[in-house]
């Protein structure tokens, strides 16, 4: 089906089988089985359109950007930036310096944390983040408050995977000097009230950052609707390529704070005495970067446009209730994160069995699901269990999938019983 097929489908009824055909990696068998991938929340699959434009650099475009006069990095360079026009786009940003690309949501973070809040903090200065976070949005800010002793504070979040914000509302002073949080949660699903705490924390004067890694491939992002100061945007996890995300600052934070690498292309004069530094962007793009990922993330965002980013989340919605209507038939199973208000993610336990031996059973069946603590401990631990099995959803899944994975989690059950 054509891009032109694709945008019709996609503001008529929905139309699975068109979606799964642009995922080459979908006609794969596992174990003599066609593949069910219910793997999303790691790591999405791409379509052939991020496939091709990553082929297609290689292929005719191979130069770096901004370095020469030459006809290749020319062009190159007019990709690279028109991938930065498309995400600026995409999240709501203002104007394209406030999009910084970097090696994913984990680089940004760490940019934010030691670039913005440790020079801003020190003993009595908290940073506050939620229960929920995965570890890219704990380990950064530890590191700061050890490297500043500020104190890192943890909002609570109920047994069923929500934020308490009458607590978040009790915790917030003149002392904290950042609020870090996810939009969506990777091990509960829960989308997090991220306007409406924003807002909260406005109201001290407390910046503000998004890991946006699990909303920007279900969600309609708007960081200006949002309000936040920063935002992390994961690749990989909405379909792109590995090894690159974007991070979103406002632009009078991001003049204002000093280069997180130094090198090639953030630099504006260099002498063996001091050096000056390049505008934004390029402040924050030391070296050369991940060309082939920026440009294939451009098109992994202009795929999801495509497709419809509301209809995404309708059909989502439908598959996220089926599968968890159905996973609750099974006995013994209970679901792991139960919010109200959630994004593609089941994860479950089931009495007396592994998680891990679910997995590994249910693979034999082609189907592909992630165990283990998500890169969640903190909340697992809380929630009283070690870990998960989790099935994710995306845009290519189908409820006869979800069927496949029930009928393997059943014999599971039965074989491990």
């Amino acid at each position: 089906m054509s891009q032109a097929e694709l945008k019709s489908s996609a503001t008529s009824d929905w139309n699975a089988a068109a979606i799964r055909d642009r995922f080459p990696i979908l006609k794969k068998e596992v174990h003599g089985k066609p593949l069910v991938y219910l793997d999303t929340a790691a790591s999405a699959q791409r379509p052939d359109v991020v496939i091709d434009a990553v082929t297609n650099f290689y292929t005719n475009y191979n130069a770096n950007v901004h370095r020469g006069v030459h006809t290749l990095s020319q062009e190159a360079t007019d990709l690279w930036e028109a991938a930065r026009k498309t995400l600026r786009r995409f999240i709501g940003a203002t104007n394209c310096k406030e999009i910084i690309f970097t090696r994913g949501m984990t680089e940004g973070v760490n940019l934010v944390a030691q670039s913005f809040v440790r020079p801003r903090v020190g003993p009595g200065d908290k940073i506050m983040i939620t229960a929920m976070e995965h570890h890219s949005n704990i380990v950064p800010w530890q590191l700061v408050c050890e490297q500043t002793g500020a104190e890192l504070v943890v909002i609570p979040v109920s047994q069923q995977g929500e934020v308490e914000l009458d607590a978040f509302a009790g915790m917030l002073d003149e002392r904290v000097k950042m609020l870090a949080v996810m939009h969506v949660s990777n091990a509960l699903g829960t989308i997090n009230p991220v306007v409406e705490m924003t807002r909260m924390a406005k109201s001290f004067d407390i910046p503000v950052l998004i890991d946006g890694a699990q909303a920007t491939p279900h969600l309609d992002v708007d960081v200006q609707a949002i309000g936040c100061d920063f935002y992390c945007v994961s690749g990989h996890k909405m379909y792109g390529p590995t090894g690159i995300g974007v991070l979103y600052g406002r632009e009078e934070l991001l003049e204002a704070m000093p280069p997180y690498h130094g090198g090639g292309e953030m630099i504006r004069t260099v002498t063996f005495e001091k050096s000056t530094w390049n505008d934004l962007p390029a402040k924050f793009e030391a070296g050369t970067p991940n060309i082939a990922g920026g440009i294939g993330l451009g098109a992994a965002a202009r795929f999801i446009e495509e497709v419809g980013k509301k209809k995404i989340r309708t059909y989502e919605s439908g598959l996220l209730a089926y599968g968890t209507r159905r996973l609750l038939e099974i006995d013994g199973l209970r679901i792991v994160g139960t919010a109200a208000n959630k994004a593609s993610v089941m994860s479950f336990v089931v009495d007396g069995i592994h998680p891990h031996d679910i997995g590994t059973i249910i693979d034999h069946a082609g189907v592909a699901i992630r165990t283990g603590h998500h890169c969640a401990m903190p909340i697992l631990k809380q929630l009283g269990v070690a870990g998960t099995a989790r099935a994710s959803l995306g845009m290519y899944n189908t409820r006869e999938e979800i069927d496949v994975l029930i009928s393997a989690v059943e014999k599971a059950c039965l074989m491990l019983r």
